[in-house]
C-alpha cells in the first residue's frame, strides 16, 4: 500500500510533538556509548480528536506531556547501535496509547560522528497499529 493511500485511510487529526531533546548513548562507536550525545525527536500521532474536543476531555486524547516523558525515558535508556532501532522503540511507545492509529517518528542525530560538515542526520519511520 502506498504512503498516499495509507495516509488517506487514517484519521486526518494529528498531534505533533517536535524538537523533544534528550541525551542518549546510542551509536556503534565506543565514544558514542561512553560520552553520549543529544538526540532530537519529532513524533506525529494520527488519531481521532473529535471525542476529546466534544467533551473537552483529556482522557479521550493523548496527554502529550506524559508521552514526552515516556519518549525521553527511551532515549535516555538502554543504548542501541542504530537510530533506526531507537525510532522503532519510540514508535512502540506511541502506539501503546490506545487511541493512536498511526505514528510518524523522526530521530535526529545532529552530532553524528561524520568527519565532514553537515546539518543533521535524521531517520524517519511510519508505523501503524497492527
Amino acid at each position: 500500500m502506498t504512503t498516499r493511500r495509507r495516509k488517506a485511510s487514517l484519521s486526518a487529526d494529528r498531534i505533533a510533538l517536535k524538537g523533544l531533546r534528550a541525551r542518549g548513548r546510542h551509536g556503534v562507536l565506543a565514544a558514542e556509548r561512553e560520552l553520549g550525545q543529544e538526540f532530537v525527536v519529532d513524533v506525529t500521532l494520527f488519531l481521532d480528536t473529535a471525542p476529546a474536543a466534544a467533551g473537552d476531555d483529556l482522557a479521550r486524547t493523548v496527554d502529550y506531556g506524559e508521552l514526552a516523558q515516556d519518549l525521553v525515558k527511551v532515549v535516555e535508556g538502554e543504548p542501541v547501535d542504530l537510530i533506526e532501532t531507537l525510532a522503532q522503540r519510540l514508535a512502540d511507545v506511541c502506539l501503546a496509547r490506545e487511541l493512536v492509529e498511526s505514528v510518524e517518528v523522526s530521530v535526529h542525530k545532529p552530532a553524528a560522528p561524520i568527519p565532514l560538515p553537515f546539518g543533521d542526520v535524521v531517520v524517519t519511520i511510519e508505523r501503524r497499529r497492527a
